[in-house]
């Protein structure tokens, strides 16, 4: 049995256990925030259209990838490996744990629509929970790991300022565990990793986890919510 249907055995397992939760419970339990600042530190709109880069670890990249497909402004989302050598950006390989890789997301957004900063706040906001220590509801291991992989000095910049702006207004009752680095290399993921929920919306993990996260966004962020 390979590590990728091993996963999902276990989180079927996981999402039998948690049915009997309510729905409000869930989505504090992940990590997502009724309302957050919007942050002090942020690079102003640009004046034209262009392409910019960001990459974001969160958990499962399919519920990652999915709330930023469904945000304004993002031209492209890809599901990938970053903090590891090209060589082991493999995922039976990162599944282990051992690789130093994160599954991630670059997103590429064009910033005369949205900023930077304000995919921060979707990131923290929605997309997982800051305060799991290398893990995200069901997936443990330091591959679901909470970082953010800089493009820049400016990026870093902006990221540290926000953890440091949400941790002083104490908006979550844990502390951040976020890392902040500059990014390495990014590597896409297999191709039947891309797209995922969007594929696969009756699929139990993404049903579960993933779907809630975009009805957030909806609910949470209307001016930015793009449908399919």
């Amino acid at each position: 049995m390979n590590t990728f249907t091993l996963k999902k055995i276990l989180s079927g397992l996981f999402i039998l256990a948690a049915a009997v939760c309510s729905y409000a419970t869930a989505v504090m339990a992940e990590g997502q925030i009724s309302s957050l600042p919007d942050p002090v530190k942020d690079e102003a709109l640009a004046k034209t259209s262009g392409q910019q880069s960001a990459v974001f670890a969160g958990g499962c990249f399919w519920g990652v990838q999915a709330v930023f497909q469904h945000t304004q402004g993002v031209v492209s989302a890809t599901s990938g490996y970053a903090g590891g050598a090209e060589g082991m950006a493999k995922y039976d390989l990162v599944s282990n744990g051992n690789t130093g890789h994160a599954e991630a997301v670059k997103v590429v957004y064009d910033p005369a629509k949205i900023s930077y900063g304000k995919l921060l706040k979707v990131y923290f906001a929605v997309a997982h929970n800051p305060t799991e220590l290398n893990r995200q509801g069901p997936d443990t291991g330091t591959q679901y790991r909470s970082e953010i992989f800089a493009m820049n000095p400016a990026q870093k910049q902006i990221a540290e300022s926000y953890i440091s702006q949400l941790s002083a207004a104490r908006v979550y009752p844990e502390k951040i565990v976020t890392k902040v680095s500059l990014a390495p290399a990014f590597y896409a993921a297999e191709s039947y990793h891309q797209d995922f929920a969007k594929k696969h919306p009756n699929h139990p993990y993404i049903a579960r986890f993933d779907l809630p996260k975009i009805e957030h966004l909806k609910q949470q962020f209307p001016e930015l919510f793009q449908p399919d």
